[in-house]
């Protein structure tokens, strides 16, 4: 008798153990981060002339004003 409850009580330990793994929802899964790619490269080619843009402004600032240092 003693040891069908040891064993009761370690089923329902492992039962419980699994269900606790399925609960788990801690970090991103695949998808999401997959979908978070799609949009960032989706960003960069809608916005692709403005970004262009103003990065070469920065630079032209950037070596006008290190030639008066």
């Amino acid at each position: 008798m003693r040891n069908i409850k040891k064993l009761f009580y370690k089923i329902m330990w492992m039962k419980q153990r699994i269900i606790w793994k399925m609960q788990e929802r801690a970090g991103m899964s695949v998808v999401e981060l997959l979908l978070i790619l799609v949009v960032l490269i989706a960003l960069v080619l809608i916005f692709k002339n403005q970004m262009t843009n103003l990065v070469n402004t920065i630079f032209r600032k950037i070596t006008s004003q290190s030639s008066g240092i």
